[in-house]
């Protein structure tokens, strides 16, 4: 029987800077749900990487006295390394200064687009956001500024190719409306939707190689650059062997997309559209993050505020760290981190929560005899089966709307539940239904750790370890 595929993909990240916890928070999110699907038996593949062209790239590289590629190999390094510290599952890492995969599939689409004709080449005067590398209208702006950096944009002329972005404006529409492309949460899609209303236009795909080149060169013109966005989006096809690999047949369209915000225009407009230009499918779902803030102000060098993620886990560990930006940050809204906020629940919730809990279990586990859990019969776990279905049934409808907080909400009244059986049933005591009892919470335990392995996957793997070997030390110690 052929598995059920699912390809996911994180943004890029952008190597102007090193990576900070809110591309963190990205790559947790995507790797729950790949692991999710690799729990349902599905065919996953699990792509993030490097976006590393482009001015901001070139201007830091300058500054820290380095040439682009040495910046970007050491940047892209550091973003890889995230794997590691992270415990994420994801099966690719793709470069944009990949020549071997990635420059050679941007041509081909560059080529594709134009022989459709919907490349041409035109002067045009406009407002440019060096904060987002791309041309803004002048009705985006806020106060005359741009609402994402907060600057005036420069009025730049220049003979640029354009993207014929306006033609393809009511197909999009009518994807997003009727969910073929199901963008969640809803706040989002109405946004998109709200912006397409306002009118389309074509968008600048390229910039003067005298004033970008850092950059892939337009195959056929070498005076123009082509644009970051639009490159970097190809990304998602490039890794899998844009139209020419087996890989590219058997996992194209992408399943989930997950980004941020900041970047859902490009994604539902621009991506959407050199898609329906190239005639390939569109990607099912596009799911959109928020900000995440520090100490209720946006991450930033200059306040000092930003969170390293390698820190965070070198003083509290995966785990924590993943619980902490699943169950805290409201999955598609922005949220806020403090060390305080962190160390609450930490200690609340798996210091005091899961950790207790598995302590407890395992040490009233030591009275059982050998052939104990053989004498139980299947139907005696009817005392706790209702509360796992239960939770079951609330895990697989939160991860399917992408609510990871209430799915690990959910988990935790089952965590809740135990402990209240064991107040209530007192298995220490040695009565005759003790070693029932113990059993059921043995049962209910195996339970937690399958649903929390997508979540808290080292974690999970101990409590498997403990209900089976036993455990020696708290999961997670108090702070």
């Amino acid at each position: 029987m052929v598995k059920r595929k699912f390809y996911i993909t994180t943004s890029i990240a952008y190597t102007n800077a090193l990576p900070h916890i809110g591309f963190a928070l990205e790559l947790i999110q995507a790797d729950v749900l790949a692991r999710y699907r690799r729990f349902l038996d599905e065919d996953v593949f699990f792509l993030t990487g490097t976006d590393e062209h482009g001015a901001k790239v070139a201007k830091a590289a300058e500054e820290s006295g380095k040439t682009p590629k040495e910046f970007t190999d050491k940047i892209s390094e550091k973003v890889r390394a995230l794997k590691e510290i992270l415990n994420l599952s994801n099966d690719d890492f793709i470069r944009t200064t990949d020549k071997k995969r990635h420059w050679p599939a941007v041509k081909k689409v560059w080529l594709k687009l134009k022989e459709k004709g919907d490349i041409y080449k035109k002067k045009y005067k406009g407002f440019y956001c060096s904060g987002c590398e791309a041309f803004i209208t002048e009705k985006d702006l806020v106060n005359g500024k741009c609402p994402n950096h907060q600057k005036k944009p420069e009025l730049v002329e220049e003979e640029n190719y354009f993207f014929r972005l306006s033609k393809y404006a009511n197909e999009i529409e009518e994807k997003i409306k009727k969910d073929k492309v199901r963008i969640i949460p809803e706040t989002r899609k109405n946004e998109i939707l709200s912006f397409i209303k306002q009118g389309l236009e074509d968008i600048s795909f390229s910039r003067l190689r005298e004033k970008l080149q850092w950059g892939i060169p337009v195959p056929d013109d070498d005076t123009q650059t082509i644009y970051v966005w639009p490159e970097a989006l190809v990304n998602y096809i490039s890794a899998i062997g844009y139209d020419k690999e087996e890989k590219f047949k058997k996992y194209w369209p992408t399943d989930v997309h997950c980004l941020g915000k900041d970047i859902l225009k490009f994604h539902a407009l621009i991506w959407l559209g050199m898609l329906l230009s190239l005639k390939l499918e569109l990607p099912k779902t596009i799911f959109v993050h928020g900000y995440l803030t520090s100490g209720g102000q946006k991450m930033s060098k200059s306040l000092g505020n930003v969170i390293d993620p390698f820190e965070l886990v070198e003083k509290y560990g995966t785990d924590a760290v993943r619980y902490f930006l699943l169950r805290e940050i409201p999955s598609s809204e922005d949220g806020d981190f403090t060390y305080q906020k962190f160390e609450e629940r930490y200690n609340s919730d798996l210091a005091s929560g899961i950790g207790n809990l598995v302590a407890r279990i395992t040490t009233l586990a030591k009275n059982l005899k050998p052939g104990d859990l053989k004498n139980i019969k299947s139907d005696s776990y009817k005392l706790v089966e209702p509360k796992i279905n239960e939770a079951w049934k609330n895990c697989r409808k939160h991860l399917q709307e992408f609510k990871f907080n209430e799915t690990l909400k959910s988990i935790w009244d089952l965590i809740s539940f135990c402990d209240k059986q064991i107040e209530k049933e007192k298995p220490w005591e040695k009565k005759e239904s003790s070693i029932l009892a113990i059993c059921c919470l043995l049962h209910t335990l195996e339970a937690v750790a399958q649903m929390l392995s997508p979540f808290l996957p080292e974690t999970s793997a101990k409590i498997y370890k403990g209900i089976y070997k036993g455990i020696s030390g708290p999961l997670f110690p108090r702070i």
